[in-house]
């Protein structure tokens, strides 16, 4: 039994982790790098098609976001994940391809421009992504499940996002049983609509994550009504709109459920029917999956408005773009107004084009609601930017900027240590990921010196023997020196169906010698007819 860290060690997207037990080989987590990364991740430790499952904590593209590669490179195992996570990837693995496909058809077109003739390949098609949300398997909350002899797993809810959950993973070698405990990305605390994060008892082995590991939010919690409301009023009485760059999933709910409450109770004065825009066909879809899922993952205040028959992020005056033409026409009218567009970090989407045509005004106000990535547009705005380049052009930040004080999904340092504390017996490891560089080390540094933990903030290549709970090989950082350039295209999918190939005809050891002759045969029927 082995655990080999992949990625989000000593950073905060692209999270994987490698678990191989007996001859099953399963991946926690396969997500996209986002931002600058600091730290070269080692490739999986096998080849795609022959990662037999992956245990997914949630939908965020940090986490999921490489499942399609997957796919594209041979994967044909299962994805086990909770039921609302399985209904929003559904949605988030399509928009990533479609995004993967439109930038490739926009570098394809500017570099023709440039006399370049070799068109530009996404990382992966909509074919890819149909066919990894087939594989995926969904698992209700706090169900044991069997997945093979070897492994069993359990998902509880944690309350960063509809459908997150830590996993419990137990498994089995040779009469020896370990457990290990996933915690994913672990919800705040008292946020609106979801329930706060549920705890686990026991484990052998945590591996936590440690994003605001170094921060603690407001002991009292923040009334978000009476900020945002005061922000709307500023902005209409300057005749400007409130634009929020926000993450389609979970922190555009949240807005709606505040500016419902917002709307109704008219607080807003001289201004209180403004129109509410969500421009984004992603957001809209996950919303009408909030409310599919209300019975199982939403806290009590929400539920208490749906058993009155209140729809908790709805309301008048909520205008939903789907097409491009509805989202070009926003910006066409004078009207003061709230606009929510995707992505959150400002990297992709319709955003852009309502930062073009909002930040160099004066009377505008962006507002920032979510955790922004070093090295994305929306980081360089928060931080103090006077000049952005977007569509080839600069373009002024002359608008407010401001940021939603104590909005977070992540917990703080208080809610991560109250997280492990929880456990019954302390663990016989912790390990300490998915944080920026120095606050894994001093997130380590405080649950070993201040609560005894045997804590431990491994590299990528780190490989831990689960048996015998002694480090087989210790990582050390290797900074990125340029971006990595993944291989796509025809070629690399030609190689990918060659892995898979080959992780077929090693899986057939034991069969009929009948049967593997025949199977021979056709191989080499193939060969002979390519070479």
């Amino acid at each position: 039994m082995k655990l080999i860290f992949v990625g989000a060690d000593h950073e905060v997207t692209g999270s994987c982790h490698y678990l191989s037990v007996g001859e099953k080989h399963i991946l926690v987590d396969y997500g996209m790098e986002q931002g600058v990364n600091t730290f070269e991740n080692v490739p999986l430790p096998v080849p795609e098609a022959r990662i037999d499952y992956v245990f997914l904590t949630h939908a965020h593209v940090d986490h999921s976001g490489l499942l399609p590669l997957l796919y594209a490179r041979g994967f044909r195992g299962q994805v086990y994940t909770t039921d609302a996570t399985a209904d929003l990837c559904s949605i988030m693995l399509r928009d990533c391809a479609h995004i993967q496909m439109m930038e490739a058809e926009w570098k394809s077109r500017k570099a023709k421009r440039s006399g370049d003739q070799q068109p530009a390949e996404p990382l992966y098609t909509m074919e890819d992504a149909e066919g990894v949300i087939k594989r995926i398997v969904p698992c209700h909350y706090n169900t044991e499940i069997q997945v093979c002899d070897e492994v069993r797993i359990r998902f509880t809810d944690v309350g960063h996002l509809l459908g997150s959950a830590s996993i419990e993973v137990w498994l089995k070698e040779d009469n020896v049983e370990k457990k290990i405990v996933f915690s994913g990305d672990l919800g705040n605390y008292r946020q609106p609509i979801l329930r706060d994060p549920q705890y686990t008892s026991r484990a052998d082995y945590v591996v936590m994550e440690s994003t605001y590991g170094d921060r603690l939010h407001s002991k009292e919690r923040p009334d978000y009504v009476r900020e945002l409301t005061q922000i709307l009023q500023e902005t209409f009485d300057r005749g400007g709109n409130v634009v929020i760059p926000s993450f389609a999933v979970g922190r555009t709910q949240e807005m709606l459920y505040f500016l419902r409450k917002i709307k109704v109770e008219k607080l807003v004065h001289g201004h209180e029917d403004f129109p509410v825009y969500v421009d984004s066909p992603l957001a809209v879809e996950a919303t009408e999956i909030f409310n599919r899922n209300r019975y199982e993952c939403f806290d009590e205040e929400a539920m208490e408005m749906v058993r009155e028959g209140i729809n908790p992020i709805a309301f008048g005056g909520l205008k939903l773009a789907i097409t491009s033409e509805e989202s070009k026409n926003i910006n066409f009218d004078d009207t003061p107004k709230v606009i929510i567009s995707a992505s959150g970090m400002c990297e992709a989407g319709r955003i852009r084009h309502h930062l073009k045509h909002n930040l160099w005004r004066p009377e505008c106000t962006v507002l920032f609601v979510g955790y922004q990535s070093v090295g994305t547009l929306g980081r360089s705005i928060v931080e103090g930017a006077k000049e952005v380049r977007l569509f080839g052009e600069s373009i002024q930040v002359n608008a407010r900027i401001r940021t939603l004080t104590g909005m977070s999904g992540h917990a703080d340092k208080d809610g991560l240590i109250c997280w492990i504390r929880k456990f019954e017996e302390k663990p016989k490891k912790v390990f300490v990921v998915h944080g920026e560089d120095s606050v894994c080390m001093n997130f380590a540094e405080c649950l070993k010196i201040e609560y005894g933990q045997r804590a431990y903030a491994p590299y990528s290549g780190t490989v831990f023997d689960l048996t015998s709970g002694k480090l087989e090989y210790e990582a050390v950082p290797v900074p990125v020196k340029k971006k990595a350039k993944v291989a796509s295209g025809a070629f690399a999918r030609l190689l990918a169906s060659a892995q898979r190939l080959l992780a077929l005809v090693q899986k057939k050891d034991g069969m009929a010698n009948k049967d593997m002759a025949k199977f021979a045969d056709q191989i080499n029927s193939l060969c002979d007819k390519w070479e």
